[in-house]
């Protein structure tokens, strides 16, 4: 993870638990790290940013395309794949409320796949879990 990089009192995103009587309205993520990928770019998009981040190989079969991900703890829409590339969309509430926004291109982030991917690779025929591979 990242977090042998931070100092006392650098801000981090920290969201509450759902709690087992809330409705589900969202992405589900865990709060794991599954690995950590490399800032490749931030552009403007109007009102938004368009955020690039390169994954390890390891981890791309768990991202899809508008598939939910974190990144630093940041539950966000996948809104473009292309090659090690993932992009997402940052939304002014996102830039306002999360550390998200300070990201440049090489900083290192924070990554967690979709869980449902997980469990689906788990259940293939001959395919080894994301959990038994170390990137837990």
């Amino acid at each position: 993870t990242t977090l042998g990089t931070l100092a006392d009192g650098d801000p981090v995103n920290l969201e509450l638990a759902l709690r087992a009587s809330d409705r589900l309205g969202g992405h589900i993520v865990q709060g794991h790290v599954d690995g950590t990928g490399t800032v490749a770019s931030v552009e403007p998009d109007g009102i938004a940013r368009r955020l690039r981040v390169e994954f390890p190989d390891e981890l791309l079969d768990y991202v899809v395309e508008r598939g939910s991900i974190a990144i630093e703890g940041v539950s966000l829409t996948v809104s473009a794949i292309e090659r090690s590339l993932v992009e997402v969309s940052l939304i002014p509430e996102t830039l306002e409320r999360t550390t998200l926004g300070d990201r440049e291109p090489g900083d290192r982030v924070n990554v967690e796949c979709d869980v449902l991917a997980r469990y689906v690779q788990r259940m293939l025929p001959g395919v080894s879990p994301l959990s038994e591979q170390g990137s837990n």
